[in-house]
Order: structure tokens, then C-alpha cells, then sequence
């Protein structure tokens, strides 16, 4: 006969340890009052300079004297009742000044942790902590953590995630990578270059503006015009050199591990499995030198790019190991809409095309920019056979597959009859598929 209380001696969870950001936080969180004030200022300029005006240097003085310790108040304030904590089965984020809020975040539900470093967060040495989680919308995130504090417990997690016991998940630390691929910086820049949308932006920045000065002559509507006209050629220009630059693919057992970023540095996890579509650009001016873009659907994941520009056969050796088992069809195996499909889309029907092998549902579109989406059979949710009436009238149909990143792949234009084959098919093929795929859990 057990003694009173021995049972629930031995039962007894130790208590639930919460944990505190790095202490440099409160200094990015202070941002937040003056960010409102001064994106009130930039909603309605005419008046804060005529608010502005009638100050005195002495009552913006006093102003200061109170705005800076309130902001400072409030970044040590909503860090010290910010807590997280890792339980058996979640992840615990308990935020809040006023209203609080804990975010329960299921770690079988974690698709991937990725680990990003600011410019500035680089120099203090910490770094910021985002989960993709399935069934959210947006990001949750842990900023900021130290940098080896945000690595153990990524890797923690990851191994929690993979059905690690939390008694051994401290143990496992971060899985080693083997690198895949890393992009020159020289031919990042280059292909930046050879970009159509770059040098379409930036030819509308330099021409729009004038002509609006020529109709309007009003400064603000050239400015208003101008500055979204020139971010934008900047976005696709600089900024994706910088976001792209010292680009690294490595595989590890937890998925590949993309490492990119020349001021802000981040390291994101695409998870194994949950890779729903493959696409290989190839746009018109990167033909002659063989480069090709691979961009991914994810499901429950914002992860887009997998590699930003690589030779074809390099490409095509990464998705190999996203994709076991498949080989990216030719394009001599691709074929095309009948020529009657002309009649639809004139001239363009000719960038479609189609290849159904054993792995995948292969469909290219665009001449100029040429596109080849691949989706594995088993991450096929439903098939669609679409045909309005012109299509009707010339015996043609769209075939569409829906997968689980909520992204819809076409092969367009296709002959009827082989559409209404293709669609009972492929049906069959996805269900096949789904029986013998590879569970979706890290380390597995």
C-alpha cells in the first residue's frame, strides 16, 4: 500500500521556469511612441507645421523632457511583462501592458523557426526569433534574444518539433548542414541587370514624373508620383542585393537552411515535406547564360525563394533534394496546346506546356519569362477542369490543380478530351501519392 502523498510527490511537474528577452529590447520597443507621433506628422504635414510654429523653443524642450522618458517607460514596461516559455507540448508567449495576451503555440504545429539579424541587432549581438506556425496568418516572434540564446532554443524547439523527448531536446543542439550552394555576389548583381521589371521601374521613375510636372505643375503630385515610383526601383534593384546577398543553401536533417542578407542576416529553415510547389523561372535576358530563379510554395510558411540565380544543372541538383525521386522534365518533353488553342490566346498559347511523369504535375507557362511549376501528386488537394465559352466553342480547357499552400497551378489551353482524361488521372495519381509519401516532421 503506497503512503499518502507518495503518488503526487512522484506526479509533480517542476514548475513552469519563464524566461525574459535580452535586456537590449526595451531600446527597440521605446520606438513606438515617437513611430506614432511621427507617422501623424507625415499623414497630415500642413498641420504639424503649423502646430510646430506656434511652440517656443522652450516648450519643445519640456516636450522632449517628457516624451523621452515616457518612451523609455514604456520599452523597460512592455519588456518586463513580455515572458515565453517552452512547456512538454508548446510553446508559451505572454505579452502585455494593459491588455495582456498568451499565444499557446503547439509545437507539432511549428513548420519552421527561422533566426534574423537586423543591422543593428548584428552589433549588440542578438537576434530575432520568428516561428511560421500552421494555421497563422502572420509570424509569431521573439525579439530580441541573445544570438546564442536564439540558436539553442531554435534548435531546441526543431527538436521538440521532431518528437524529441524535452528531457534530450536540450541535448540534440543544431543539426549539422552540408552545404548545397552559395551565390556569387557578381552574379547576383549581374542578374539584377539582365531583370526586365529593374530597368522597367526605374524607365518609369524618370519618365512619369516629368510628364505629371508638364500637366499638373504641382510638386506634390511629381513627389507623391516619384518616391513610389523610385522605392519601387530600388526594391527590385538594391534591395534585393541586399536581402540576397552571400546567398547559402545547406541540408541538414531538419530541412534546408537558407542563409542570406548583407545588413540585415537572416537564417531560415524550409521544412521537409511541406514544400507544396517548385518553380523554375527562367526569365528572357538569363536564357544566354543558362541562370534560372527556384522559387517554393510552403505551406503554413512565407519562405518563397529557395535560389535566387544558378546555372540550370545547379538549380535542378537543389530541387532534387527538395523533391526526392524527381527529375525536371525537358523542355522537348513538354507539350504543347493544339494550334486552335491560337484562337484563345493568340501568340502567347505558344509559352504553355504540360508533363505528367510518375512524381510530378509539370505545367510551364510565359514566353519571355518562362515559368515551370512542379507539384509532387501527393500535394495535390483537388483537381478543376475549367472552360468558358469561347473554349467551348474551340474544344479547349484549362486542367487546375489546387494545392496545400492554398496556390493554384494551371495548365492551360489543353485539348478537351485530354483535360477530361487528365482530370480523372490525376485524381487517381494524388491519392496514390498521399499514401506513400514522406511524413512531414523534422529528423523523421
Amino acid at each position: 500500500m503506497t503512503a499518502p502523498g507518495v503518488d503526487d510527490a512522484v506526479q509533480e511537474k517542476p514548475p513552469l521556469t519563464e524566461r525574459r528577452l535580452h535586456p537590449v529590447t526595451p531600446l527597440r520597443r521605446a520606438w513606438a511612441p515617437v513611430a506614432v507621433l511621427i507617422g501623424w506628422a507625415v499623414h497630415d504635414p500642413d498641420q504639424t507645421q503649423r502646430q510646430l510654429a506656434r511652440l517656443t523653443t522652450t516648450t519643445l524642450l519640456l516636450a522632449l523632457a517628457v516624451l523621452i522618458p515616457a518612451a523609455a517607460l514604456y520599452g523597460f514596461l512592455t519588456w518586463w511583462f513580455t515572458h515565453f516559455a517552452v512547456t512538454e507540448s508548446e510553446l508559451r508567449i505572454r505579452t502585455g501592458l494593459v491588455f495582456r495576451r498568451t499565444a499557446h503555440i503547439r509545437l507539432e504545429r511549428i513548420q519552421a523557426v527561422d533566426v534574423t539579424q537586423p543591422l543593428l541587432a548584428r552589433v549588440a549581438g542578438v537576434a530575432k526569433l520568428k516561428l511560421d506556425v500552421v494555421g497563422a496568418d502572420k509570424k509569431d516572434e521573439l525579439a530580441f534574444l541573445g544570438e546564442r540564446e536564439a540558436r539553442a532554443l531554435r534548435a531546441e524547439l526543431l527538436a521538440r518539433a521532431a518528437g524529441f523527448a524535452p528531457e534530450t531536446a536540450h541535448e540534440v543542439g543544431e543539426a549539422p548542414a552540408r552545404e548545397l550552394l552559395r551565390t556569387p555576389p557578381r552574379d547576383l548583381a549581374l542578374s539584377l541587370v539582365l531583370t526586365g521589371a529593374t530597368w522597367g521601374t526605374l524607365a518609369a521613375a524618370l519618365v512619369v514624373p516629368p510628364l505629371l510636372w508638364l500637366a499638373t505643375h504641382s510638386v506634390w503630385s511629381v513627389l507623391a508620383t516619384a518616391l513610389p515610383l523610385l522605392g519601387a526601383a530600388g526594391a527590385s534593384s538594391v534591395g534585393r542585393f541586399v536581402s540576397e546577398y552571400d546567398w547559402t543553401v545547406g541540408e541538414s536533417p531538419d530541412g534546408l537552411r537558407i542563409d542570406h542578407g548583407l545588413l540585415d542576416r537572416t537564417h531560415e529553415t524550409v521544412p521537409p515535406g511541406r514544400v507544396q510547389t517548385v518553380r523554375i523561372v527562367e526569365p528572357l535576358l538569363w536564357r544566354r547564360r543558362g541562370w534560372v530563379r527556384v522559387e517554393l510554395d510552403v505551406a503554413g510558411s512565407s519562405n518563397s525563394v529557395l535560389v535566387p540565380v544558378a546555372p540550370r544543372a545547379v538549380a535542378e541538383a537543389v530541387v532534387a533534394r527538395v523533391l526526392p525521386g524527381v527529375i525536371v522534365p525537358p523542355l522537348s518533353a513538354l507539350s504543347r496546346p493544339p494550334r486552335r488553342a491560337a484562337r484563345c490566346l493568340p501568340l502567347w498559347w505558344r509559352g504553355h506546356g504540360l508533363a505528367v511523369t510518375d512524381a510530378v504535375f509539370a505545367a510551364r507557362q510565359g514566353l519571355l519569362r518562362r515559368s515551370l511549376a512542379l507539384v509532387p501528386h501527393a500535394k495535390v488537394q483537388s483537381v478543376r477542369l475549367t472552360q468558358g465559352p469561347w473554349e467551348r466553342l474551340w474544344r479547349v480547357a484549362d486542367v487546375r490543380v489546387d494545392t496545400g499552400a492554398n496556390k493554384t497551378v494551371s495548365a492551360r489551353l489543353r485539348d478537351a478530351q485530354e483535360a477530361a482524361e487528365l482530370l480523372g488521372a490525376q485524381a487517381e495519381r494524388s491519392r496514390t501519392g498521399r499514401e506513400g509519401a514522406r511524413p512531414d516532421r523534422w529528423m523523421v
